[in-house]
């Protein structure tokens, strides 16, 4: 089969997969692989789930699509659960993480409008990533996202991740324009480069005293990856927006932006929406998903496993010269190298292989479902070691 009907945005490994169960995937050929990705942090629950097929399957035989036009029961159940587990008051729906914050960069600007700012300013940092819209492409940075698309929206002042000095020059320099903060707590696509201890809480207050909205692109911790619910409640706070994706629907297309206190009532009859958003199939199927972490106990596992599989890689690799450094939060992790490598497929044991990511050209980065058992983190741990000390 050829790929040249498809667009050139992707480099696609010569690897094409047949079907998923839990943790593992098979590709044309049979062979049975470990995967340490999971949809870049998207199958939180594994592959073919049997409560989510049993969601989808029933939920195509009743209703797919009607629009916001009427009231979707799905929709309110899933905005409710979220509000709860994240202390958010309420919630807007749509397709993808891009459009989350693009919702949420909507919301930004209209609470600069009521304020009387006319030109308002977000504060996003060094080295994000938050979409390929030209919108949410101007919020983040890095040369390779944003080459050929010039005169992007000007609406962003940039400072380095983990610098609170560096926000106290920037209110002296555009201090009455500044509406909003927009970050991720880990950066995923710079190499999972985690804030400093206390960092949220300092822009926690820090928006506090200046009136700003902080808000936090959780698309890829979100969702039990790092071992809480939210990336957030690690540090005892809770954001004014915060937009969430990827591990929501578990594969199936879903993003939402949630919203607290003044923020949350922003938004009117008309001043944003979506057709296909918050639509029956896709919040039944978040629902199922919020369950299934419940019932399962996967936060407690993703922090169980996560801190196994961070020891065992820093012990493992203690006295690798090609290893800069180990970092990572639940199952979020990242081994930064010294030399870049490409993408790979690894083997990881006799008899399977192992599907891992590399960011930045030299991050090996590691997503795997929340369901991993111990055996699997070894495996893991095998591959990798691999990958960084080939033989």
């Amino acid at each position: 089969m050829t790929a040249a009907c498809l667009m050139s945005t992707y480099q696609p490994l010569a690897l094409s997969f047949s079907k998923g169960l839990g943790t593992r995937l098979w590709d044309q050929a049979g062979r049975e692989y470990l995967d340490a990705v999971a949809g870049v942090a998207v199958t939180n629950v594994g592959h073919s789930h049997p409560k989510i097929v049993a969601a989808i399957s029933e939920q195509a035989g009743l209703l797919l699509h009607t629009s916001n036009l009427y009231s979707i029961d799905w929709q309110q159940q899933l905005a409710q659960k979220l509000t709860r587990l994240s202390g958010m008051d309420r919630a807007f729906f749509n397709n993808s993480g891009a459009e989350a914050n693009e919702t949420a960069l909507k919301l930004a600007r209209l609470y600069g409008w009521h304020k009387g700012i006319e030109q308002p300013l977000v504060v996003v940092m060094e080295n994000a990533f938050h979409g390929r819209t030209l919108g949410t492409l101007s919020a983040s940075d890095g040369p390779a996202v944003r080459l050929g698309f010039n005169e992007l929206p000007g609406d962003f002042v940039k400072v380095p991740f983990g610098d609170l000095k560096a926000l106290d020059k920037v209110q002296q320099s555009h201090g009455p324009r500044i509406v909003a903060i927009l970050m991720e707590p880990i950066q995923g696509e710079s190499g999972v480069q985690l804030a400093p201890p206390g960092y949220l809480k300092a822009l926690r207050e820090l928006c506090n005293r200046r009136s700003w909205l902080l808000m936090l692109d959780e698309i890829q911790t979100g969702i039990g990856r790092t071992g809480q619910w939210f990336a957030f409640q690690h540090e005892g706070i809770v954001p004014d927006v915060m937009t969430l994706a990827k591990g929501l629907g578990n594969g199936v297309p879903i993003g939402a932006c949630l919203a607290r206190g003044r923020a949350a009532e922003l938004f009117t009859p008309g001043s944003h929406g979506s057709t296909f958003g918050g639509n029956p199939l896709a919040c039944r199927v978040g629902c199922t998903v919020l369950d299934i972490i419940e019932e399962q106990g996967l936060l407690e596992n993703a922090r169980l496993q996560g801190e196994r599989l961070l020891a065992r890689l820093r012990v493992e690799l203690a006295d690798d010269p090609n290893v800069l450094a180990i970092r990572g939060q639940g199952l979020m992790i990242g081994i930064e190298l010294a030399q870049p490598i490409r993408d790979l497929t690894l083997i990881a044991a006799r008899d399977h292989g192992l599907l891992i990511n590399v960011t930045r050209g030299k991050t090996i980065r590691l997503l795997p479902p929340l369901t991993i058992d111990e055996r699997e983190v070894e495996m893991i741990v095998r591959g990798v070691c691999r990958a960084v000390r080939p033989i």
